[in-house]
């Protein structure tokens, strides 16, 4: 068995495709990690925006989370809608490209291709964090174990969508279950506590307040906790992957996810509050994460504890997954556009778009080591390019419902049009709370590091236009509008190196003479610099008995032979010559050149040749000449007693005293040895 095959699995055949899509139980772990995940870091950055505010920062963390939760119903209700609108793929991508044209499509997929990259890096780190919370020896180790997570989840995804969903299955409900239960306890225990709980392992302390409560502290504390919901469009990228009743499958999807991520949303906040847990500097010795300290405090330091927090840091570092599973797909629709290279959108050995999966591995790890796999540092980064496809989205679907709305009439139109009026208008409400919600979050964290991602897209746009360029001139080059045209379709003359007979130039001819009846052999004399004077008349006197012979006995033309000087001892430059002297004469014919060359087994062997074929073909390339047509031939190297009956062909004709009183050639051997 393969390394290949015990890593990544049998390769699967193109119709096993349908046992390998996902439903509501797999859809949870394979779409829903990036979402619920964030509950993990989404208000601890609130929270670190407040820390200037000392403990009065506390009071404001629930009025934000209010917000940001009525911005995830509206995302919500309108994802709904887009995916029953777009049940084979309702990704920003494509409803940009049906209602707002290639541009807006093209900046859609730029912010999601930013998004996906960040979802990975911020959610490994924060992973990493939990773990470093639950064991802080191990904060040497960032950025090492950041990658090591990272190449776990690659792996685990080239084996297959379907897999990586019920790989992570357990982890994620254990996540849900426990972090649910210790938030339900909490909420009891502060119930009967009036508000005022006692804690089982003290918070750490909050610091004293440095700065007074402002309308721009509160905006960035809302842009950074507006995180949260970056996950929220995974599903109606992702909806191709569903099984059948695929829109049902994904409405559910949608649902149990966002339902789950207000519960723990609205906890956390709450809970907060009522325990006095802020935010910690994760490059301070000691830090805790804002979940660590909350559950601590509820339900102590036990087994329950590590059990919850093991949850969390699974669920954190397999967040990346729902990038992995939606940024390949996203990739592939951007390449079948021509605005990506085209093998983004070749499908690997398990059913995979194995090229996406390895490089968004390797732009996550980017900026894993680039910032030192510290969240607080990607965080700034992060949301911008969430919420510019969530835009982008909405704008899209109320051009949609516009659309529906000029084109509807006939019986039952009423109730038609009363339909899309009203999912017009959830639409737009979701396109204005969206805009002003990234307005607020490019102002708030422009200078912490959101010029990066600003500038990216420019980047990003400016190479989809120079791919689509590319492939562009090349459809217009090969493009052929006429038909076949047969009237003047003469044999190509056929120009063959000669070094001497060997196998190889027998193999070269065989073929020469099989597709034309004129056949140049040319012979460069004196090429390495010290050959015998005779050598032009023992290589035309082999040629006579070899070639010249056997094809007069077969009835058919001989191969002529042109010996050639090279006073420079060159190669390629006189075989070029040879090739315009015939294409003088001839101007109307294709010129092909048969290039036998020697395969050697190993890169080592291959060190001993000189390659003079390859050096040969990549000079008659680079001329870009239409006319010249050039036949690779390889032939690949054998130990003499390997050399079976099979190549008798090649042999001299028996009792052929011409043939005998030839001496072999000392330098007899291909183009390329």
């Amino acid at each position: 068995m393969s390394l290949l095959k015990l890593l990544l699995g049998r390769r699967l055949a193109s119709d096993e495709q349908a046992s390998h899509k996902i439903s509501l139980f797999s859809g949870l772990p394979a779409l829903g990690l990036d979402g619920l995940s964030s509950a993990a870091y989404g208000p601890e950055a609130a929270l670190a925006i407040l820390l200037p505010l000392g403990a009065a920062g506390l009071a404001y963390i629930g009025p934000i989370t209010l917000v940001i939760l009525a911005l995830l119903g509206i995302l919500y209700i309108s994802y709904r809608q887009t995916i029953a609108a777009y049940p084979v793929n309702g990704g920003s991508y494509t409803v940009a490209k049906e209602n707002l044209g290639v541009w807006a499509s093209l900046l859609a997929a730029a912010a999601l291709m930013i998004d996906y990259i960040l979802t990975v890096a911020v959610g490994i780190s924060a992973g990493v964090a939990a773990m470093v919370s639950a064991f802080p020896a191990l904060q040497h180790y960032t950025v090492v174990l950041c990658l090591v997570v990272l190449a776990l989840i690659t792996m685990v995804n080239l084996r297959g969508t379907a897999e990586a969903g019920v790989a992570f299955a357990l982890p994620t409900y254990v996540f849900i279950v426990s972090l649910i239960t210790v938030l339900a306890i909490g909420v009891v225990r502060s119930v009967l506590a009036h508000g005022h709980p006692a804690p089982n392992v003290a918070p750490a302390p909050i610091g004293a307040a440095t700065t007074t409560v402002g309308l721009w502290l509160l905006l960035r504390s809302f842009a950074s906790g507006c995180t949260a919901m970056t996950g929220v469009e995974a599903v109606s990228n992702g909806v191709s992957a569903f099984k059948e009743p695929r829109v049902q499958n994904a409405h559910r999807t949608l649902t149990a996810i966002v339902g789950i991520l207000a519960i723990l949303l609205g906890g956390i906040a709450y809970l907060a509050r009522a325990y006095g847990i802020a935010a910690m500097d994760q490059n301070n010795p000691g830090y805790q994460s804002v979940l660590s300290q909350l559950v601590g405090a509820i339900v102590g330091r036990g087994w329950f504890y590590y059990i919850t927090m093991a949850s969390v840091l699974a669920v954190l570092c397999l967040s990346a997954n729902t990038s992995f599973v939606d940024f390949p797909r996203l990739c592939r629709l951007i390449a079948k556009d021509d605005f990506l290279p085209v093998y983004f959108a070749a499908i690997g050995r398990r059913l995979v778009y194995s090229t996406g999966v390895l490089f968004l591995a390797a732009a996550a790890g980017f900026l894993l080591v680039g910032f030192k796999g510290i969240t607080d540092d990607l965080i700034p980064l992060y949301a911008v390019g969430a919420f510019l496809a969530f835009t982008l989205s909405q704008a899209g679907m109320v051009m949609h419902w516009r659309k529906r709305l000029n084109g509807t009439g006939g019986s039952g139109g009423e109730q038609s049009r009363g339909s899309a009026h009203l999912k017009l208008w959830i639409n737009g409400i979701g396109a204005v709370a969206t805009a002003c919600a990234l307005s607020i979050i490019l102002i708030a964290k422009f200078s912490q590091g959101a010029w990066i991602t600003i500038l990216t897209i420019p980047i990003l746009l400016t190479l989809f236009q120079l791919v689509h360029h590319h492939y562009k001139l090349v459809e217009s080059a090969i493009q052929c509008d006429h038909c076949l045209d047969l009237r003047r379709n003469e044999p190509p003359f056929v120009l063959v190196p000669v070094r001497g007979w060997t196998r190889p130039l027998n193999k070269a001819l065989r073929l020469a003479v099989s597709i034309s009846p004129d056949v140049i052999g040319v012979h460069l004399s004196n090429l390495e610099g010290d050959a015998a004077e005779d050598e032009a008349q023992q290589m035309r006197k082999e040629w006579a008995v070899r070639v010249e012979a056997p094809a007069r006995a077969a009835g058919v033309p001989a191969p002529r032979l042109e010996l050639v000087q090279t006073p420079y001892r060159e190669f390629v430059r006189p075989m070029i010559e040879q090739i315009d002297r015939i294409k003088a004469k001839c101007p109307h014919r294709l010129i092909a050149v048969i290039l036998p060359e020697l395969i050697e087994k190993s890169w080592l062997e291959s060190l001993l040749h000189l390659h003079r074929a390859m050096h040969l073909r990549i000079g008659l390339r680079k001329r870009k000449d239409l006319r010249v047509v050039v036949l690779d031939l390889p032939w690949f190297v054998e130990i003499p007693h390997q050399v079976s009956a099979r190549n008798h062909v090649d042999a001299p004709p028996a009792n052929s005293d011409a043939v005998a009183a030839l001496a072999p050639s000392a330098d007899a051997g291909a183009v390329g040895s």
